[in-house]
């Protein structure tokens, strides 16, 4: 017997506007997605992956490497044969579909990282939608690396705080996110540091905005790691985030508590 269905919320984006010109190519994180799932399959918990389109999210082609599974080839295959061909992945649902099926049923909510939900999940009204549900029922939702920037989806005017980052009017910013769900919370994202890390030397190019200076800009209390690349979990309430894709396990292991307890 299942103990219980967790809702994946994944993105569709596969390009993100670089402020050096042109487009970075992204995707959602091999590890950030696969690993925490397993976990969950292993657990006893089922999942339903919906995105904005419906569409299956595509892989961070950079996320398909050993640094990111202790350079064991069998864990990365094993994550990589999961994404690729689990049933549940490839049975994907819109946002939209789900929320109209209702959301009771579900235990928890997962955002999965990479770089892709900077684009879509942050700025979607249907990941609004959700996450005013689960915020209302506090039902534990856990969100690693980049996946904590689809929490900004909760607010009202998102799609307009989203623009307003990009024109680096943060005082704008702070106006627009008057009201997030989530304003004072402790939580953690890919910081400065590993983002700076990220454009040099992976992008060779510039984002438009850091992840910190985007949550705090929300009223977020943001907090990470002083040494890059090293796993951190932040737990505040039912929100549960991870900082970078070394926090995998962490997360998982602190997302299954968290549903478990609730239950």
């Amino acid at each position: 017997m299942s103990k219980g269905t967790i809702l994946v919320v994944g993105s569709n984006a596969t390009q993100l506007e670089a402020k050096t010109g042109g487009t970075i190519t992204i995707g959602q994180f091999l590890n950030e997605t696969a690993v925490p799932l397993m976990a969950l399959v292993a657990a006893g918990y089922e999942f339903v992956l919906a995105t904005p389109t419906g569409e299956k999210p595509h892989m961070d082609p950079d996320s398909d490497a050993l640094l990111y599974f202790a350079n064991d080839n069998a864990a990365r295959t094993k994550a990589r044969d999961f994404f690729n061909d689990h049933p549940a992945m490839n049975d994907v649902r819109t946002l939209r579909s789900v929320i109209d099926d209702g959301l009771d049923r579900f235990a928890g909510l997962f955002f999965p990282g990479g770089h892709a939900p900077v684009v879509d999940v942050m700025q979607d009204p249907d990941t609004r939608d959700v996450l005013r549900y689960f915020h209302t029922h506090a039902k534990p939702t856990a969100a690693i690396c980049h996946g904590p920037m689809g929490l900004l989806a909760a607010m009202d005017n998102a799609r307009e705080f989203r623009a307003a980052l990009i024109d680096g009017d943060y005082t704008k910013a702070r106006e627009l996110a008057h009201g997030w769900q989530y304003a004072g919370y402790r939580m953690t994202v890919f910081s400065r540091s590993e983002e700076e890390f990220a454009e040099d030397n992976v992008f060779k190019a510039k984002l438009y905005f850091n992840m910190p200076d985007a949550l705090e800009a929300a009223s977020g209390t943001v907090v990470t790691t002083d040494e890059n690349f090293t796993p951190y979990v932040v737990t505040d309430r039912e929100l549960i985030t991870a900082q970078n894709p070394m926090s995998d396990h962490a997360l998982a292991e602190t997302f299954l508590a968290a549903l478990d307890k609730s239950a």
